[in-house]
């Protein structure tokens, strides 16, 4: 597979805030990359960039071999792009949205038509496609918001945050059509602020913090750079859990967290074969076990450790572009 999206040592500043402070990102085709990152860590921005909307002031970005900077009009022929909110006009029908930006696309009306009732159908919104936008919940408008940025077919789909504000179902109905573009062979890059989402997606992640590219990789692989699973133990007999709290206390060298009511003993574990010399311990103190597993760390334990805070701060992303940076 080819690489369709390419960015190396990209940097833009604003004022005194380095937005991207030398950014190395790469998406291969039909695939997801999520850029994670806190509010102000230059998700943004970089979709901005890549989307033609902004200048960088030094490095160079490649879209389907397009030049972002020289080729602008041959990137945004091969780009879709959502931003944080929905940008559809609220007093238009859902069709009126569609065939409007379908018309600014060049379609000629009938082409405009079909094109919205096939997109309407795909993002289940036919029975409201004759209502105003105004009458939609949060995340129909967000998945009118999606089909707009289909309408063209494009072979890159950038989504800046497309969850924002949403509740638990509308996220996931997001979450689906992402999963059913990617299936027709888009290649979609994914900013997100939430670790869920990203572990849910993305085939590749790129963390973000500051500006910086601070680690890449998969969900599994990300995890694994911070070195340590978590041990997850549970007596079946509950007065058992303090002499179960000090075996493993003694075999990991932590201090056990202890989870009441349950009984649920947990520590940080740095070598799995812990595991089998747990078993042989409890085998001796004839403590059974209810309950037994190594746990991978979380997305989440893997941003607090790589940065120093969550990922999940502030809200949605929000950088100011100075007038005359539009490519």
């Amino acid at each position: 597979m080819d690489d369709v999206i390419r960015a190396e040592g990209l940097r833009k500043q604003f004022g005194d805030t380095k937005a991207l402070d030398g950014v190395d990102i790469s998406a291969r085709r039909g695939t997801v990359l999520g850029v994670l990152g806190p509010n102000g860590a230059g998700k943004t921005t970089a979709v901005r960039v890549l989307a033609t909307l902004l200048k960088p002031d030094a490095g160079r970005a490649e879209v389907c071999g397009y030049d972002v900077v020289k080729d602008a009009v041959q990137v945004r022929a091969m780009i879709g792009l959502t931003g944080q909110y929905a940008s559809v006009d609220e007093e238009l029908t859902g069709v009126e949205n569609l065939v409007m930006i379908a018309r600014l696309l060049d379609f000629d009306r009938r082409e405009a038509k079909a094109r919205a009732r096939q997109l309407l159908d795909r993002f289940r919104l036919t029975e409201a496609g004759s209502r105003a936008v105004k009458t939609y919940s949060g995340g129909m408008r967000r998945r009118l918001d999606l089909a707009a940025s289909l309408i063209n077919r494009p072979e890159v789909i950038y989504l800046d945050e497309p969850t924002t504000g949403l509740d638990p179902r509308a996220r996931n109905e997001v979450w689906d059509t992402v999963r059913g573009v990617v299936a027709e062979g888009a290649t979609v890059l994914l900013t997100t602020q939430y670790l869920e989402e990203a572990d849910a997606l993305a085939d590749r992640i790129a963390v973000f913090d500051h500006g910086r590219v601070i680690a890449e990789g998969t969900s599994d692989g990300l995890k694994g750079q911070i070195g340590r699973q978590t041990l997850v133990v549970r007596a079946a007999e509950p007065y058992r859990t303090a002499q179960l709290t000090a075996i493993v206390a003694e075999l990991t060298g932590e201090r056990p967290e202890v989870r009441e009511p349950a009984g649920l003993v947990t520590a940080p574990v740095h070598d799995p074969r812990l595991l089998s010399a747990l078993v042989r311990r409890l085998d001796e103190a004839s403590i059974t076990a209810a309950e037994l597993a190594l746990r991978m760390p979380s997305l989440d334990e893997v941003f607090l450790t790589l940065t120093g805070h969550l990922a999940e701060e502030d809200g949605a992303e929000t950088e100011l572009v100075p007038e005359g940076s539009v490519a």
